[in-house]
This record gives C-alpha cells, sequence and structure tokens, in this order.
C-alpha cells in the first residue's frame, strides 16, 4: 500500500475542486475562469521567485483563490490551477507528474473555451 503524503492529497483534491468548478459552469462561466487563470499566470509572471521558490507566487495567487472562493465565484478554479500549476513546477512534490497531467488537462479544457 502507497501512503500519499499530505500535500499530494490537498492538491489533488484541490485540482478536482476547480475540474468539478469547470465542467459545471457553462460557456460564460468557463470564460470568466479562463480570464481569471489567465491573470493569475500574469500576476505570476510579476513576481520575483524567491531563490527559485515558487512561493511567493503561489501565496499570492492563493489570497486571490481565497477572496473569489469565500464569494462562493467559480472563477476561483482558474486561481486554483495557477497554484498547482507553480506547485507542481518545483518538481519536488510526491506524484507532480500525475499532478500535472490533470491540471493541464484542465486548463486545456479551460482555455479551448475561449476559442
Amino acid at each position: 500500500m502507497t501512503v500519499v503524503p499530505d500535500e499530494t492529497a490537498d492538491l489533488l483534491k484541490a485540482s478536482l475542486f476547480s475540474v468539478r468548478k469547470i465542467v459545471e459552469s457553462g460557456v460564460q462561466g468557463k470564460r470568466r475562469t479562463a480570464r481569471a487563470y489567465q491573470e493569475a499566470r500574469s500576476l505570476i509572471a510579476t513576481i520575483d521567485r524567491d531563490g527559485g521558490s515558487a512561493r511567493p507566487c503561489i501565496e499570492a495567487c492563493l489570497k486571490r483563490f481565497n477572496v473569489q472562493k469565500s464569494a462562493d465565484d467559480a472563477v476561483a478554479a482558474g486561481w486554483m490551477l495557477a497554484v498547482i500549476q507553480e506547485r507542481v513546477s518545483e518538481r519536488d512534490l510526491y506524484g507532480w507528474r500525475r499532478l500535472k497531467e490533470i491540471v493541464d488537462a484542465a486548463v486545456h479544457e479551460l482555455l479551448s473555451s475561449e476559442c
């Protein structure tokens, strides 16, 4: 039996939350979430990585995620996808490759709604 570390389990739950929000939202909801995701990626691009760590980027996006989630706004999913991508990009997380596949598929689905 394989034991999955807590962080990986938490990120998997967060990715499932995001995927569920994307699937449940209509076309307009997907577009809004895609814009939120792109806004998150733009924010990430402006933040200096502290010694190569993604933590500052993750924390900035988590603040926005928490605001959107507490308002019960589905665009929170876009912010969470960016958070997970940043964490996975560090490549030191148990199961990071599988999480990357899930998140990449969710982002692809989300961004295809823009077309």
